[in-house]
């Protein structure tokens, strides 16, 4: 009888490795691995990763030995197959691996990794007269005292430095041994019960079950609290077992007592796996009434997704959208379909989720990345094993959940940059790949903002997708008045005193006065952006990175924003050796230092990276400004993103020449939707707002339509600007970036990339050009920038942009050169 033929899997690692991995399926593991599975394979020497099985095929392949699976981790599959369909598309579209993509998808609880582990090899025999060097002896020991160690552990508890070379020494000459590990991340919650070991309904085992615990009183006592329990949760039809922790409690009796009673058979202790975001808030179920032009633009809604998948619902700031995304997530819900709601900042989903919960209830998810690795385990445990109707409330990670039956997809704040992931790959944009992802689910789309990105309103205007317009703020409240204040003329007659103008001091003491609070926005934190000394000129700079450090207050340390390495600040000047070291210009925690001597009696808070580090902090900042607790807010660009502050009369835009500077074709529309939408956190309710920018360039044209919050105006002059220069939505960019430790050689290498490119693509190619920051952690940069039509296959520019990165890696002087690739940069 012939042999049965061997199956192979084909595995996505989490590495930034092109293609997939081919492993041999052992016969022990047939019927156990399928496509989706987890499954623990060995990698290079003695590594070990958790893979995703893409494709299973008995085809052997011819060039290699594969090696066998080591493992399957899991019954079931972990990832659906929409989701690996998803990965291939972010792979291709977006010019990286899919092992980059696997890496950023899943959480790292799900990903069982091999870790580097350090011991004293039990077989060595130290040589006669062979000396150890003290590095090496303060080892052995740390190793003898506490076991096997990490490199790290070990640097930690002997206090030495670069170690690396001493351990590697130390093994080739069989001192130590290596040893892998394998790391499972993942920790589930689990939940202590008790539950009654006989039938309460049975009178004769009750009787028998109280005869058992006569004359022990505190163990009658805490029987009867059990049964008292039970009996509440059996009217609330839960089921008959009660949690430890509260039995605890409410008989005021030690676990030993309890013990007792489980050694008597009267009770059952046990444990169980518990999910660990119960919401435990009223679900009132009432949807919010809608006004006559809310109900007309979701009733326009619904015809466009007749025939479009994609919508665009273009409303002005405080017109309502909120509203409708409800409605329209109740429809789905109905309809036993779930729904994923994305907003561009964690910030927004505190706010929206109170929202969505008193209308859905436990029916909402939220998911996002200050969640830790065992929290977003459990949620994706339950998006995997629960098909039932949901809406997932989260930032751009939530879009990797394993949704079974995805019917809309939201994305609020459509045009946000937020939404575009920078570093590390995959880069990609949420927006764009939401689309995609409804698509793949048959699913629907809407995209909301009061200021579109140019791109989706071109594609709107032209028929691609449906559009929407909510023209009014909800129950009629008009636009906020935006007055323009020249910092030129302001400083010309002495009106201005450190970064406010005296109309912008004034107006704010009057809200404060009026009992009305107050937004002060600064797009740069920290306590001075700008150290110099004002005797030579000297400006500290970061050792790592092309840029000048900023000042810290509170830390009491320069900060490099790019890399996060910190630095005293030095009283003598390193330069020249005076004591004139200075600090100017204004960051957040300064203007909030500020704002505390110019309106005394003000209650000020501020929101920014430094003070919404903590997960619950964007909550409670938001929570007591929402209350009152405090007048003025100072914040970055986190307070632009459609918080809902009632209370807010007056907004003040520090200097709106920060964000209108920018060396981008993006920089205008950026800063336009930018004021905009800061702009409308004013006046929201039964007043009309008041938005104050100061600037250099009251000229400039983004902010006449600013004044007049005529974003097609806008629209019209910005697209004209990029058809006359061929950028998108009339071209796809793409940019390439090259890294390298030697200035001189990146120079070189980056003019032959470019050569070589512009062989292939023409005049499409532009650069390389040093970028605004051309040196970061250590790593010189440079910029080719590629332009290529719209209708260009994705998949034939990677094949090209591939091979020309493996020839020009041919060269072993450029081996060490990092070449990346961002495509649509934001």
């Amino acid at each position: 009888m012939p042999s049965k033929a061997r199956l192979y899997a084909e595995v996505i690692l989490p590495l930034p490795l092109f293609g997939t991995f081919t492993y041999s399926i052992p016969t022990t593991l047939e019927g156990k691995a399928a496509v989706g599975h987890r499954v623990i394979v060995p990698f290079g020497r003695k590594k070990y990763y958790t893979g995703i099985i893409e494709s299973i095929t008995p085809v052997a392949p011819e060039e290699f030995e594969v090696k066998d699976i080591s493992s399957v981790l899991d019954p079931w599959p972990v990832v659906k197959h929409p989701q690996l369909k998803l990965w291939e598309w972010i792979a291709e579209y977006y010019l990286c691996t899919a092992g980059d993509v696997y890496k950023a998808a899943v959480p790292a609880g799900l990903k069982v990794e091999s870790e580097t582990f350090i011991e004293l090899n039990p077989d060595y025999e130290e040589i006669p007269d062979a000396r150890m060097t003290d590095r090496e002896a303060i080892i052995m020991q740390s190793l003898d005292h506490n076991g096997k160690m990490t490199p790290a552990e070990i640097s930690k508890k002997t206090g030495l430095n670069s170690i690396e070379s001493t351990i590697s020494s130390m093994v080739e000459r069989r001192m130590l041994i290596i040893a892998e590990k394998l790391i499972e991340r993942y920790r589930p919650k689990k939940e202590t019960l008790v539950r009654l070991a006989v039938d309460r309904n049975d009178n004769e085992a009750m009787h028998k079950v109280f005869d058992a615990v006569k004359g022990a009183k505190k163990q009658e006592m805490m029987l009867i609290t059990l049964l008292d329990n039970l009996n509440k949760r059996q009217q609330q039809q839960l089921p008959p077992e009660v949690p430890r922790q509260h039995l605890l409690e409410q008989s005021g009796l030690s676990p030993a007592i309890l013990a007792a009673l489980a050694s008597k058979g009267i009770v059952e202790i046990f444990t169980r796996e518990i999910n660990r975001f119960n919401y435990t808030g009223t679900e009132q179920g009432e949807l919010p009434k809608l006004s006559a032009p809310q109900s007309e633009a979701l009733d326009s809604i619904h015809r466009m997704f007749i025939d479009k998948n994609v919508t665009l619902l273009h409303g002005v700031t405080s017109s309502g959208k909120t509203e409708i995304y409800i409605h329209l997530i109740d429809y789905i819900l109905k309809k036993g379909s779930q729904a994923l709601y994305l907003v561009p900042e964690i910030a927004l989903t505190t706010q929206l989720t109170r929202r969505l919960q008193k209308v859905f209830g436990k029916r909402v998810i939220i998911y996002h990345s200050k969640f830790s690795d065992n929290e977003r385990v459990d949620i994706w445990k339950r998006m995997l094993h629960d098909p039932s109707p949901c809406v997932v409330i989260g930032a751009r990670s939530s879009l990797f959940l394993p949704f079974s039956r995805l019917g809309l997809v939201i994305v609020d704040e459509e045009h946000e940059s937020s939404y575009k992931q920078f570093d590390p790959a995959p880069r990609y944009n949420a927006r764009d790949c939401a689309i995609v992802l409804a698509s793949m689910h048959g699913a629907k789309t809407l995209l909301g903002s009061a200021t579109p990105a140019i791109e989706t309103y071109y594609k709107a205007l032209n028929g691609r997708y449906g559009l929407v317009t909510l023209s009014e703020r909800y129950e009629g409240v008009q636009l906020p008045l935006i007055e323009i204040v020249d910092l030129n003329d302001e400083r010309r007659r002495g009106r201005i005193s450190g970064p406010m103008s005296a109309r912008l001091a004034m107006m704010s003491r009057e809200a404060v006065k009026g009992g009305e609070q107050v937004i002060l926005f600064h797009n740069r934190r920290g306590f001075a952006p700008v150290v110099v000394c004002k005797q030579c000129g000297y400006v500290p700079k970061c050792q790592n990175c092309d840029v000048s450090l900023t000042y810290h207050r509170k830390a009491g340390e320069m900060v490099c924003h790019y890399c996060g390495a910190t630095y005293k600040l030095p009283t003598i000047c390193p330069a020249c050796k005076e004591p004139a070291i200075e600090v100017y210009g204004y960051g957040t925690e300064r203007i909030e230092e500020i704002a505390e001597s110019s309106f005394p009696g003000a209650r000020i808070m501020r929101m920014d990276l430094d003070t919404t580090r903590n997960k619950d902090s964007y909550l409670n900042i938001i929570n007591d400004f929402s209350l009152g607790k405090a007048d003025i807010l100072v914040g970055t660009q986190m307070v632009t993103k459609g918080l809902d502050f009632e209370r807010v009369s007056l907004v003040g835009i520090l200097n709106a020449d920060n964000l209108i500077n920018f060396p981008d074709f993006r920089a205008s529309e950026r800063a336009f939707n930018m004021l905009e939408q800061v702009a409308g956190r004013a006046g929201r309710r039964n007043k009309r707002g008041l938005v104050i920018v100061q600037t250099s360039q009251p000229a400039h044209p983004i902010l006449s339509y600013l004044q007049a919050h005529n974003y097609e105006g806008f629209y019209e002059h910005e697209l004209e600007e990029r058809r006359r220069y061929g950028y998108p939505p009339f071209t796809r960019v793409i940019n390439i970036y090259l890294k390298h430790r030697d200035e001189d050689l990146l120079i070189k290498a980056a003019a032959g990339y470019a050569e070589t490119l512009r062989h292939l693509f023409g005049n499409r190619i532009l650069g390389p050009d040093e970028p605004h920051i051309a040196r970061i952690q250590s790593l010189y940069i440079r910029k080719i920038m590629l332009k290529v039509e719209i209708q260009a296959s994705m998949s034939k520019v990677k094949a090209i942009l591939r091979s020309v990165y493996e020839a020009q890696m041919a060269d072993k002087s450029l081996r060490s050169l990092v070449v990346y690739y961002d495509v649509d940069p934001m």
